[in-house]
């Protein structure tokens, strides 16, 4: 169909620079590099660090002596100036548009710069090269045929001082988006921008159930509600009998493997059909960093001329004053770094918070393994969150259960001491709920297969006793959420814990009676 051949003409024109950037990272880094430094310069940011041309910052190690390692908290007093309407404050010119952080369930919001160059060079570029990258492997892919059902968070936009506009970053996007894009998503703004999560799901599967929808986005804990509500409402058993002409899914923001057999539900693979492709992103509102450049892989490419210059702090290194970071070069297959990003939106040396591993150098490619914040490590198991995802998605497939959301965190004794892990979890309404001991004892197994630390640490039950589980009714963690306003869109809950108050604000939340939404 000529618009379907035009959009895979455009797509495959993209090609070239893709492979040349993942072929040839050093080259790709260093151009970032020196356009982000000459910005740098301009800044009152990059003055009161003594930058006043781009000259004296040309080389990394002069760029690393000059521009301290930050966190969010040290950037934050420059961020509202910016907000305040001065210019030239983290990046040239007036930055109008501030993102709030999607992370996790903080009472703390973030708000985040966007410019324009962030959307159009990152962001905007990021999908697109991800789409590039999918038609090339899928040459007989119907994409641009339909639509393209995409969904966001739940926030609208707002004026902050009469020059900022805040608000989410899919609301920012949305907003903004390329025409060919606008042209194909669903559903309308004035639904993918309403505030009330319950209200947006109904008015969502409403609204795309009757249409051909062809690509799914979103974060897989919310799509599968809005999922669950167009089958409902179709009396339709599964998704391909709703949108027979769905080819792929585009995920992040958590890992996927809790939620594959929902989504093996959802979207069955059947005899004589083509099989549902999945593809998972790494996108945030600091930026686009990475997607799965193969299909079938476990591991995503991290985009290197997209705007965002990266190093690698080694583990040993987070909470020093003056922490060591590597480039991609220095870095090693295997091994987890916590990421600090240069950004073409003014955050400069910026601790994300991920935690990644590289599993590959050219391309160079990332698992994110889980967040500096979100970990269990009460005796020196270091148990991560990516171990944790696999493991739970692990039992859930051997009790033929479909798992919704889990937190874990410590296990207190009478006198406060840390002496094993303690697992709060939620199935999909109507899925089988096995003994919570049976459940226990298989992922203390998985996460001992995973992780040699938690099985030193376990021998014996010397360091740490065996774990504890407790099932929660559905429709538990979203209540709590609401009641943090975090529910719906891009918000997460954080599946590590080492703070018990946030378990114990959970059970609470359990004992209270009350009727799901969904």
């Amino acid at each position: 169909m000529p618009l379907n051949r035009l959009f895979h003409q455009v797509m495959k024109a993209r090609m070239p620079q893709i492979r040349w950037a993942q072929e040839r990272p050093a080259d790709a880094q260093r151009g970032v590099f020196l356009g982000l430094i000459h910005a740098l310069a301009t800044t009152r940011y990059g003055k009161e660090m003594g930058i006043h041309s781009p000259h004296v910052i040309s080389r990394r190690k002069d760029f690393v002596r000059a521009v301290p390692v930050v966190t969010y908290d040290e950037l934050k007093p420059w961020f509202h100036r910016a907000m305040n309407g001065e210019g030239d404050v983290v990046w040239p010119g007036q930055v109008k548009w501030f993102a709030q952080s999607s992370g996790t369930t903080s009472d703390q919001f973030k708000w985040l710069p966007v410019t324009r160059e962030g959307l159009l060079h990152c962001h905007y570029k990021g999908g697109k090269d991800l789409l590039a990258q999918y038609c090339s492997q899928v040459p007989d892919a119907q994409l641009y045929q339909g639509k393209h059902l995409i969904l966001g968070g739940s926030s609208a936009l707002v004026s902050e001082g009469g020059t900022a506009i805040k608000g989410d970053l899919s609301a920012i996007i949305v907003r903004h988006l390329p025409p060919w894009v606008e042209a194909r998503r669903t559903p309308k703004r004035s639904i993918a921008l309403m505030p009330q999560w319950e209200d947006k799901v109904e008015a969502m599967a409403r609204a795309t159930m009757t249409q051909d929808v062809r690509i799914l986005a979103g974060v897989p804990s919310w799509m599968s509600i809005v999922a669950d509500k167009v089958l409902e409402l179709s009396g339709k058993e599964h998704l391909r009998e709703v949108w027979p002409n769905l080819w792929m899914y585009m995920h992040g923001g958590v890992g996927f493997d809790p939620y594959r057999a929902t989504f093996d539900r959802l979207i069955p693979n059947l005899p004589g059909q083509r099989p549902m492709h999945y593809l998972e992103t790494y996108n945030a509102s600091e930026g686009f960093f990475a997607y799965q450049d193969v299909l079938g892989r476990d591991d995503m490419a991290l985009l290197m001329d997209h705007g965002i210059y990266y190093e690698f702090m080694p583990m040993e290194e987070w909470g020093k004053e003056f922490p060591e970071t590597l480039e991609f070069r220095e870095t090693e297959v295997g091994e987890s770094y916590a990421l600090v990003i240069s950004t073409n939106v003014g955050l400069w040396r910026y601790v994300v918070g991920d935690v990644v591993t590289i599993s590959s150098k050219v391309p160079l490619r990332v698992k994110v393994a889980g967040r500096l914040t979100s970990f269990l490590n009460l005796v020196g198991e270091e148990v991560m969150v990516r171990q944790t995802d696999e493991a739970m998605s692990q039992v859930a497939r051997e009790l033929g259960a479909q798992l919704y959301n889990y937190m874990g965190g410590p296990r207190l004794d009478d006198f406060g001491k840390p002496i094993g892990h303690s697992w709060i979890v939620e199935l999909k309404a109507g899925s089988m709920v096995p003994p919570a001991e049976s459940w226990a004892q298989r992922l203390d197994l998985a996460l001992q297969a995973r992780n040699g630390d938690y099985r030193a640490k376990r021998s014996g039950n010397m360091a740490l006793q065996p774990p504890v589980l407790m099932w929660v009714g559905h429709g538990t963690f979203d209540r709590w959420l609401r009641e943090r306003n975090r529910l719906g869109g891009q918000h997460k809950v954080p599946r590590l814990t080492q703070n018990p108050q946030l378990l114990d604000g959970l059970r609470e939340v359990a004992k209270k009676e009350f009727s799901p939404t969904y």
